[in-house]
């Protein structure tokens, strides 16, 4: 659990740096903007790998169940990950309606993607991943809000975009129904 919680830790702090603006400042006049970028995608993909061996470990020796969700939040949580997947498809450059109505897709996409996975497992270890996540993001909304950055403007009518986020989100969401069970080792349907 200990190495789960370095990697939330040195993770959400890599994100958090980008919400502390002045500091963020700071550090790019100091190293460079290459460096920064380049330190920053180091300590991300660090915490990144650290979650994905602490929460791997803890699954298979520290296993703590807290509660036994209803089945179903299992359902619930099918659904729900639909809407991350094209929520975090409608976050790219391209502007659309969908990515107008969210602000901010991706923020969007985590928070529905943590609550999702909150719903539907019970155990310490996921309370701990998700529900931090979640927090974060909920955080990182409060922050971009804060300083004024009112995200994708809203525009009338779908476009292109939204067809490509709808499409590419069902997609990228059918493919991780089939692959959860191999990448995480907790199948998805027919459990």
């Amino acid at each position: 659990m200990l190495i789960l919680i370095l990697g939330i830790v040195v993770f959400l702090g890599t994100h958090t740096l980008t919400t502390l603006r002045e500091t963020r400042a700071g550090l790019i006049r100091r190293v460079g903007p290459g460096p920064f970028k380049g330190l920053y995608s180091v300590a991300a993909l660090a915490g990144f790998i650290l979650i994905c061996v602490g929460f791997s470990r803890y699954r298979a020796e520290g296993w703590v169940q807290l509660w036994t969700p209803p089945h179903a939040a299992r359902h619930v949580t099918i659904l729900l990950m639909w809407f991350a997947f094209v929520a975090l498809a409608a976050s790219g450059r391209k502007p659309g309606r969908i990515r107008g109505w969210l602000r901010h897709p991706m923020l969007v996409a985590v928070k529905i993607w943590a609550l999702a996975h909150l719903l539907a497992n019970g155990d310490l270890g996921g309370m701990v991943l998700f529900g931090s996540l979640l927090a974060w993001a909920v955080y990182d909304r409060i922050a971009v809000k804060r300083r004024g950055d009112l995200g994708a403007p809203r525009i009338p009518g779908f476009t292109r975009a939204d067809a490509i986020a709808v499409g590419g989100g069902t997609i990228a969401y059918a493919a991780m129904i089939f692959l959860h069970p191999v990448l995480i080792g907790v199948p998805v349907i027919g459990a």
